[in-house]
């Protein structure tokens, strides 16, 4: 009972300390140690093991993904930099109006991820750009951090197919999956995801017009004037090329196999047995062709990637101290209980997997601490049951990204403070798109595999 007790306190104070804007690293570390005392367990071997180079061990995680991690967020820099992506949603308020604010944020974010930019560097790169629209259409900044989350956090990351995000490369390590598996499925959940969010989106922006609820500078915020720099702006066609090499590189081995040219099987088997090294290059080889393309960053290429690189350590960091929180986590008996509790559910296989998958993403506060968990711990469970692993890569990708968003998600609490925000000002709408969004999508998706 200490020991269950001290699980949960270990968890609540991470939460806590998550919402006071605690660091992360510390926090994980902090409550790891409560859980470990707690628990009873070896106070040496759980930290040297089981929190730092375990199977599930926060430098395990971030040697492992270090590139990948690396390669998105050079890449993300060079199309801050170049002011590719400022192009790219310049096009889009041209094609739709100022007015479509929420919408063009979404969509930009939507195309900067799926095409391998990092959530971080997306929301850095966006805001400036978010706030002129947003003072233009006299929209509230709580909905623009909304439409970032569903933009950049949802339907790209963990639904649609062929997106090279650490949560869609994490099941290919176990299940020997690629980046496409089940995509009819990943394509009906992120359709849902989108469908939802905007329908959300676009009701909360009427009734704050309704309700004189208008657009409000933090204070911190420089409004920038695009006319100084749409000299260095690129054309958006050529913008969007960078974007295209990467889902072209990843899906080359396919294509090549399916046109049944020479090379194209080895190719695919090499892509199909380095899931985290494809994506890496693909982002690579479009980071040497946005450097070719634009003059902006032609300068000082090197200078740009390694702040790229830099811009990658904090994220992965972050990432891989919540990682070794449920690397010690795991090692308890509560934890064992559950899974054995959840795994033994008188429900259909893919219903307990989605329960189990959405809670441990919840415990951790992290999607992909909670996939990885989830693979190292719960899987081959599943895979015993007979679930296909096509299906369980996409639905668990999938179920990783409801709870993961909680208020103590690391995520979150860095785009609200970016945006000069508070949990009390827009976690409302963070929470609706990123948590009751996906669970909905989630459960209509495992519904359809079911009937199928």
């Amino acid at each position: 009972m200490i020991g269950v007790l001290g699980l949960l306190a270990g968890m609540g104070l991470l939460i806590f300390l998550a919402l006071r804007d605690v660091n992360i690293i510390f926090a994980s570390v902090l409550c790891a140690l409560l859980v470990i005392v707690s628990n009873g367990l070896p106070f040496a071997e759980s930290l040297t093991q089981s929190y730092t180079f375990g199977d599930l061990g926060a430098f395990t995680f971030a040697g492992r993904f270090f590139m990948l991690f690396a390669a998105g967020a050079v890449f993300g820099r060079i199309m801050g930099e170049s002011h590719a992506a400022t192009s790219i949603a310049m096009a889009l308020v041209r094609r739709l109006g100022a007015h479509r604010a929420l919408w063009i944020t979404v969509l930009a974010c939507a195309l900067l991820t799926y095409g391998g930019v990092v959530v971080f560097v997306v929301i850095f790169a966006m805001y400036p750009l978010g706030l002129r629209l947003l003072k233009e259409a006299d929209i509230p900044k709580r909905l623009f951090c909304g439409a970032l989350a569903l933009g950049a956090g949802t339907f790209t990351l963990t639904a649609l197919p062929g997106t090279p995000s650490i949560h869609n490369v994490i099941p290919t390590l176990k299940l020997g999956t690629d980046l496409f598996a089940a995509a009819w499925l990943g394509l009906f959940g992120g359709a849902v995801m989108f469908a939802l969010g905007m329908f959300y989106l676009e009701r909360e922006r009427k009734k704050a017009r309704a309700n004189g609820e208008g657009f409000e500078p933090g204070p911190r915020d420089v409004i920038p004037d695009f006319a100084a720099i749409e000299k260095d702006v690129p054309h958006w066609a050529v913008a969007i090329l960078p974007l295209a090499l990467v889902i072209g590189t990843i899906l080359a081995p396919r294509l090549l196999t399916m046109a049944d040219i020479g090379s194209g099987s080895e190719l695919l088997a090499f892509a199909n047995s380095q899931p985290i090294l494809w994506p890496s290059i693909a982002l690579i080889l479009a980071s040497i062709a946005a450097i070719v393309l634009f003059p902006a960053v032609r300068r000082a290429p090197l200078h740009s990637m390694g702040l790229g690189t830099q811009d990658a350590i904090m994220p992965l960091m972050a990432t891989s101290a919540v990682i070794g929180f449920g690397g010690v986590v795991a090692q308890t008996g509560g934890f064992a209980s559950f899974t054995q509790a959840v795994v033994g559910l008188d429900v259909p296989p893919l219903v307990s997997m989605f329960a189990a998958a959405s809670t441990v993403s919840g415990i951790t506060g992290s999607s992909s601490g909670g996939l990885q968990i989830f693979m190292a711990t719960m899987a081959d469970s599943y895979l015993a049951m007979g679930v296909p692993p096509e299906i369980l890569h996409r639905l668990v990708a999938m179920a990783s990204g409801g709870f993961d968003s909680l208020p103590h998600c690391g995520a979150v609490i860095a785009m609200l403070t970016i945006t000069q925000l508070t949990h009390k000002q827009a976690y409302k709408d963070v929470g609706v798109v990123t948590v009751i969004v996906p669970v909905v999508a989630t459960l209509l998706t495992t519904a359809l595999a079911m009937m199928v």
